[in-house]
C-alpha cells in the first residue's frame, strides 16, 4: 500500500524524522532508531506501521504512550541492493487517519571508504579536515558546496550538528549518527543571493555532538565567502581599455615582534591600464591588522600606497592573516595580500 506524504500525526512527534545513514555495507542489515514523543493530552497507541518496501522492518511498542513520555522504535534495513536508498515509514495512531512520516536514506556500497587525508583541525569531540571553510570567487546567484571530513574521537555514538548558521549558509552532516571513531562528512552550501555586498563576508559556526549542544570557542569553525563583481557584459573594447592593477608584491613580510609593540610595512599598487582603477572594497580576514590606502581611486600610470600595521593581537588569531581587495579590474577583480609576521 502506498504511503501519503506530507502529513503528520496529531500527537506523536519525532525528535529526528529523517536519518541520513551515510555509507552502508552491502548485505549488512542496518538498525535505525527513532525517538517519538506524545505531545498530546491523552494516551496514544501505535496502531499500524507501513513502509514503502519489504526491505525495511519496523519494531514498535504496543502499549499506551502517556502524554509527555517518549518511546523508541527501531527500523531494520536489509541493505540487499547496492546504490542510493530513501525509505519511508508511516506511523499510524489508533483512531487516527494521517501518519507521522519517518525516513532513512543513504547509499549501500561494496566497501566503506574512509578519509585518507590529514585532519588539520579539531573541535571538542571531533577532528576536522579543515577548521576554515572558504568560498572563493563566488558570483551572485551561485550556490557552491564545500565538503569537509570529520571524525568522532569519542567512544560513543554522537549526532553531529552545525549550530548558529547564518541565513546565507546551510550545512548537512552525513551520516546523521556517527559511531565511535568513525568518519563522516559535512556539506556546507552557500546561497550567494542572500549576501548583499561584494567582497568578503565572514561568520563563525559551531560543531556540536548533539542537537541543543552549547556553543563555545572549542567548537568553532570559521566560514568566509568572497562575492565578485560581474564583468560578463563587458565588450572586448571595454576590456582592452580597462584598468589593470599591479602590486609590488602579493606577500608582505612584517618581520618579528620581539619587543616591538607594532610591525609596519608598505607596498605599492600601480594602475598600468587605460582607465581609473577603483579599489571597491578593502577588508581583512583576521583581526590584529590595521590598514590605510593613499587613495581608493588610482589614475592610469599612477601608484597608490597601502600601509599595513600589525598589532600583538595578530599572534592570537587562528586564521591566516590576509588582506582582500575587490577592484574594477576585470582580470584581477579579487587580489589577496598575504601578511607574514612572527
Amino acid at each position: 500500500m502506498g504511503l501519503p506524504l506530507g502529513a503528520f500525526a496529531q500527537n506523536l512527534v519525532a525528535e529526528s524524522a529523517t536519518v541520513d545513514c551515510g555509507q552502508v555495507l552491502f548485505r549488512s542489515p542496518l538498525t535505525v532508531e527513532y525517538k517519538l514523543t506524545n505531545k498530546g493530552t491523552k494516551p496514544v497507541v501505535i496502531d499500524d506501521i507501513r513502509t514503502n518496501c519489504g526491505c525495511t522492518v519496523v519494531n514498535f511498542p504496543h502499549q499506551n504512550i502517556q502524554p509527555g513520555t517518549s518511546v523508541n522504535i527501531q527500523a531494520v534495513f536489509d541493505a540487499k541492493q547496492l546504490g542510493h536508498f530513501d525509505k519511508k515509514i508511516g506511523i499510524y495512531e489508533q483512531g487516527g487517519k494521517e501518519p507521522l512520516m519517518l525516513s532513512l536514506n543513504g547509499i549501500v556500497v561494496q566497501f566503506i571508504t574512509d578519509f585518507k587525508g590529514e585532519f588539520k583541525a579539531s573541535v571538542e569531540n571531533f577532528l576536522l579536515e579543515d577548521g576554515e571553510i572558504e568560498f572563493d570567487d563566488v558570483n551572485r546567484g551561485d550556490q557552491p558546496v564545500q565538503k569537509i571530513y570529520i571524525k568522532n574521537t569519542t567512544d560513543s555514538d554522537v549526532e553531529p550538528v552545525v549550530m548558529h548558521l547564518p541565513a546565507w549558509l546551510s550545512a548537512n552532516v552525513s551520516p546523521s549518527i556517527l559511531g565511535p571513531h568513525r568518519i563522516g562528512e559535512i556539506y556546507f552550501t552557500l546561497n550567494s543571493k542572500k549576501l548583499r555586498d561584494f567582497g568578503l563576508t565572514q561568520t563563525t559556526v559551531y560543531l556540536g555532538d548533539h542537537p541543543g549542544d552549547r556553543v563555545g570557542e572549542n567548537k568553532e569553525i570559521n566560514v568566509s565567502a568572497i562575492v565578485l563583481p560581474d564583468f560578463d557584459n563587458l565588450t572586448s573594447k571595454m576590456k582592452a581599455n580597462a584598468p589593470v592593477a599591479e602590486l609590488s608584491s602579493n606577500t608582505l613580510d612584517l618581520g618579528e615582534f620581539g619587543d616591538k609593540k607594532k610591525l609596519k610595512g608598505e607596498l605599492e599598487i600601480k594602475n598600468t591600464g587605460k582607465r581609473e582603477l577603483e579599489i571597491r572594497n578593502l577588508q581583512m580576514f583576521t583581526s590584529g591588522l590595521e590598514i590605510s590606502l593613499s587613495s581608493m581611486k588610482i589614475k592610469p600610470g599612477e601608484v597608490g600606497k597601502l600601509k599595513v600595521t600589525a598589532t600583538p593581537d595578530l599572534k592570537k588569531v587562528k586564521g591566516r592573516p590576509r588582506i582582500l581587495m575587490i577592484t574594477n579590474d576585470p582580470k584581477h577583480p579579487k587580489i589577496i595580500l598575504n601578511i607574514l609576521a612572527k
